[in-house]
């Protein structure tokens, strides 16, 4: 299994839309599976498993929005997204979405099957939390692929040794795997860091060829090696030198990545900035009528700035800015999932807004989330940020997690107590559930990411002052995935328990869906 990347799957990505498990990971989804048929797409069949989180959400969290965006070859945060639906049916791609009982074993997965006047494919992928993606199957053919290589998929009448010969010794693979499909027929898929170039498989006579380019920003490469993977490995790496955490992080990412411990820095001051212009812009105003909640940060804003909120310090600055960020995603803004769309407010939020407080650097914001990255590489590794999967424990406690060691940094704490404050904020979350009221991904997101928030900087507090976490980070980690392996289906982002189902929720997801019905479009602005 390809190792995490902060870049990849825990900070990011730069996205539009309500929910990266939905809007960003269908998008790559949406986007292999153009590649597969070349640009040219004529039906699309897309089929969700019942037992699924997706029959009830994939419309209201933008599973649609970002699958139809990935047909057209749109970016993650691409302006025309809320309006993907209407550009899949100008473009002339007929559409149907079903329902259907397979059993898939992931709630998140999408069934294909792509058609144009000379041929038709099927693929099989998985939303894995974040903007993560697997595909699984492709034409019936179990196959691994995350998004992170150049893929060459070649389909061959003859003995694939042939083709290894052709290329092996003009070409660099990471990857060459062959599988039968019967009859003298294979399916050979090679990874590498480019594609396999024609010249070398033109002599090999008719043989049918696919290019699917990566959809990550960071690749992935061959014998690629990381120097820890788990809290537990990272303390006996480091060993008694008390690294910073953020320098633990660039060291990991410079692994992961091969980059230089500037590019690691400038990367995510990139992000920072992003960021910073979205939580103006949220504060400024937003305007959306397809949404649960609408513009309450800058009413926040003049309260604080009066002086007419209770004396919270930073704390109130982070819930303005904690709000800013929910109101631009759920506008179709753009945000960063960090480490998910979901819960995109609270790493972020809190980091900057204490950051300025103390007159903060943007270098020293970056290095702050750099540390949060890397508390998030080891949840990733062992568990998931999806809340399909695991509640909005996966989510909004894992971004009290991130932010607890992001603060403490912030305050030149040291490795330890970076890692102590995550365990607690941690603790502090096991069993949340998810449950989107009128099934949008805002409340009572808000209030559990103000929540992740203020407990975050609660545990860095608590940290630096000396308290003991009592349980190592993994084990925490190793619990919560416990504990999702316990909770019901209902709870998981399915809109089907908790405050979902309630009498008012049902009655605010009606008027929506008769808002978004008179109005005829999604993207109500």
């Amino acid at each position: 299994m390809t190792p995490v990347s902060i870049f990849n799957d825990v900070i990011g990505p730069v996205m539009r839309g309500p929910s990266s498990s939905h809007c960003a990971a269908a998008l790559r989804i949406g986007r292999l599976a153009r590649d597969l048929m070349e640009g040219e797409i004529s039906e699309v069949l897309v089929e969700f498993d019942r037992a699924g989180s997706l029959p009830t959400t994939h419309e209201s969290q933008g599973s649609d929005m970002g699958l139809f965006g990935g047909l057209l070859g749109w970016d993650a945060d691409d302006e025309r997204l809320p309006n993907s639906a209407q550009a899949l049916a100008d473009v002339g791609i007929k559409l149907r979405i079903e329902t259907v009982d397979v059993g898939d074993p992931h709630p998140n997965t999408y069934r294909l099957t792509l058609k144009n006047t000379r041929e038709t494919h099927t693929l099989i992928a998985i939303s894995t939390g974040g903007g993560m993606i697997e595909v699984t199957e492709i034409d019936g053919v179990p196959l691994h692929m995350d998004g992170g290589y150049h893929e060459t998929l070649i389909w061959y009448g003859g003995d694939p040794n042939l083709i290894w010969s052709s290329i092996a010794s003009g070409f660099i693979t990471d990857e060459f795997e062959v599988y039968p499909l019967g009859d003298g027929n294979w399916l050979i898929q090679v990874k590498a860091a480019s594609f396999v170039p024609s010249v070398l498989l033109d002599p090999l006579g008719p043989l049918s060829v696919k290019k699917l380019s990566p959809v990550l920003p960071v690749p992935s490469r061959k014998n690629l090696r990381v120097p820890f993977t788990s809290c537990a490995d990272m303390l006996k790496h480091d060993g008694d030198q008390s690294t910073p955490l953020w320098q633990l992080a660039i060291e990991y990412e410079r692994a992961r990545g091969s980059f230089t411990e500037r590019e690691v820095i400038d990367k995510m001051i990139e992000i920072v900035r992003i960021l910073r212009k979205s939580i103006a812009s949220g504060i400024a105003g937003t305007i959306y009528e397809d949404r649960v909640l609408h513009h309450q940060s800058g009413r926040f804003a003049e309260m604080m700035n009066a002086g007419r909120l209770l004396d919270g310090g930073a704390l109130n600055r982070i819930i303005l800015y904690v709000t800013a960020l929910m109101e631009v995603k759920s506008s179709m803004g753009v945000i960063v999932a960090a480490p998910t769309a979901g819960a995109c407010a609270a790493l972020p939020g809190a980091v900057i807004a204490m950051a300025e407080s103390m007159n903060q650097s943007e270098e020293d914001m970056a290095k702050a989330m750099l540390a949060a990255g890397l508390i998030g590489v080891f949840i990733a590794t062992r568990w998931t940020f999806a809340a399909e999967v695991g509640g909005c424990q996966a989510e909004g406690g894992a971004a009290a997690c991130m932010a607890a060691a992001a603060l403490v940094t912030l305050a030149g704490g040291t490795r330890d107590q970076a890692i102590a404050a995550a365990s607690m904020a941690f603790q502090s979350m096991l069993g949340l559930i998810c449950d989107p009221i009128a099934n949008r991904v805002e409340a009572p997101c808000l209030g559990k990411n103000v929540m992740a928030a203020s407990n975050a900087l609660s545990c860095a507090n608590m940290a630096l002052a000396g308290y003991d976490p009592l349980i190592p980070l993994d084990e925490v980690i190793d619990a919560a995935k416990a504990v999702a392996e316990r909770m019901p289906r209902e709870h998981r982002c399915t809109s089907l328990g908790g405050l979902a189902v309630t009498p008012t929720s049902l009655e605010i997801e009606k008027r929506l869906a008769s808002l978004k019905k008179s109005c005829g479009t999604c993207a109500c602005h």
